[in-house]
């Protein structure tokens, strides 16, 4: 896309996306771009508290509407507040000096969310899926009060997103369509990583796999008709899901990913691959804190992206990062029809939804966005209402539904 709102990249591509969640009530164009207006470029600070005042704003708006019984307006305006409370997380994970209010603004947004799912015209049920000794938060939502079975979209986030963005990137479609939708926090993402400081694994059946032995007892849901949905790094996760946990019946990748580990490596010099892959740990870890020494944005980014892992030294993170692949023997295990979406521009793993593609065995196809649809770089941000209708057009008629 031409047009730039930041020079900062983390800044720009977030109010891209933000801008693309209006489009299912996950904001308004003119309080996000009243706000951008507002936000020094590249100071941490400033986008953290300008997008918590706008959150507080309209959380306001939300419980007056909700105490003069105007329902419709205190939902739309809930949604809203959780988006924008959600639109200051990375920024905040990136640095430290704002950690401290990570947590309290992360139990606003869930608040406003659950509120919005409190308010809504058809039933939502909180669950809680049982894991490795403790349970994933989840919510059940139903596109009417029928009591189905209904087919069922279970979405997996990706390395950073939060709730709204699920919503906004294919529950909300899905819903329109008559589909039920199961959304999740899953080990390193978001409740999970902030509150319980669970953190990611590579073998993502295991996640998915108690998921869908909670949805195969619902009567809502249609345990023939389960589709897996993975966007941004859920590309790989949900990948390697459907290789080894055969109960779905098709699978989504927004985009393909075939190795995680490429968007960390392709940043260190040649030197520092060699001192990785073969061991060296000390080497390594020396350079990186050189490194860091002289680049405040190095240092951020690592921080944000290595916090998921649950290690801070970054010779582990590095290792932990690279299991993140599937291989030719993987894919060729999966038995379900797949999509995969390649948008032009991808960032962080160019190329890889046509190397999955080429990989995946059975039935399958791959769907190109391009900039002159307004619908390019990762996940498609500005895009959502042609990629929704691309994907779920698809879905309809693999799972052959009128």
């Amino acid at each position: 896309m031409p047009h730039r709102f930041f020079r900062d990249e983390q800044f720009d591509f977030e109010i891209k996306i933000a801008l693309g969640g209006v489009y299912y009530g996950c904001g308004d164009v003119g309080e996000i771009l009243a706000t951008a207006e507002n936000i020094r470029d590249g100071h941490d600070d400033s986008w953290a508290a300008e997008w918590i005042g706008l959150a507080t704003r309209v959380r306001s708006i939300a419980e007056t509407c909700a105490r003069d019984g105007r329902r419709v307006s205190a939902r739309e305006a809930f949604l809203r507040a959780a988006s924008y409370y959600a639109n200051s997380f990375n920024v905040t994970l990136r640095n430290a000096k704002l950690d401290d209010d990570l947590l309290s603004n992360f139990q606003a947004h869930r608040q406003c969310f659950d509120e919005f799912c409190n308010l809504a015209d058809t039933p939502i049920d909180r669950l809680e899926i049982p894991y490795a000794g403790t349970t994933m938060p989840a919510y059940l939502m139903r596109p009417d009060a029928s009591g189905g079975p209904h087919p069922l979209l279970l979405v997996t986030n990706g390395s950073d997103g939060p709730i709204t963005w699920a919503y906004a990137s294919g529950a909300a479609a899905a819903l329109r369509r008559g589909y039920a939708v199961l959304l999740y926090d899953g080990p390193g993402q978001q409740s999970m990583l902030f509150q319980q400081k669970i953190y990611f694994r590579p073998d993502w059946e295991a996640v998915i796999g108690p998921i869908i032995d909670v949805l195969e007892t619902r009567p809502e849901v249609d345990p023939a008709a389960i589709v897996l949905l993975g966007t941004s790094q859920a590309g790989f996760w949900v990948t390697r899901a459907a290789a080894f946990e055969h109960r779905a019946a098709a699978a989504v990748v927004d985009p393909g990913v075939v190795d995680v580990s490429t968007s960390w490596l392709e940043q260190l010099p040649s030197g520092m691959k060699t001192q990785l892959a073969e061991g060296r740990q000390k080497e390594f870890d020396r350079n990186m804190k050189i490194g860091m020494m002289f680049s405040r944005e190095l240092r951020a980014v690592f921080a944000f992206r290595a916090r998921p892992y649950g290690a801070t030294d970054p010779f582990e993170v590095y290792q932990q990062a690279v299991q993140y692949r599937v291989d030719a023997d993987t894919v060729g295990r999966i038995t379900c029809p797949v999509l995969v979406t390649d948008p032009e521009g991808e960032e962080f793993w160019p190329g890889q939804s046509e190397r999955l593609y080429d990989m995946l065995p059975g039935k399958k196809e791959i769907v190109h966005f391009t900039a002159a649809e307004g619908a390019d770089l990762h996940c498609q941000p500005m895009g959502r209402s042609l990629t929704d209708q691309r994907v779920f057009d698809w879905l309809d008629a693999t799972l052959r539904r009128p």
